[in-house]
């Protein structure tokens, strides 16, 4: 389970499960990094869910 992040800057994958971590990142600084992150962890039921829902049907 995962977050592909895409900005005019680059963009960055997280892995969700078990626990949120960078996969992997293209251009983003860590500020940025550590905004998304941030956004991520405030959202991560929505984000699970919504992934769940894509993806099983």
């Amino acid at each position: 389970m995962n977050v592909n992040v895409h900005c005019a800057e680059g963009e960055a994958k997280f892995w969700l499960e078990p626990q949120i971590e960078l996969a992997r990142n293209h251009n983003l600084s860590r500020k940025q990094l550590q905004a998304i992150e941030t956004i991520i962890k405030e959202r991560q039921n929505e984000l699970r869910n919504a992934w769940t829902k894509h993806f099983s049907s």
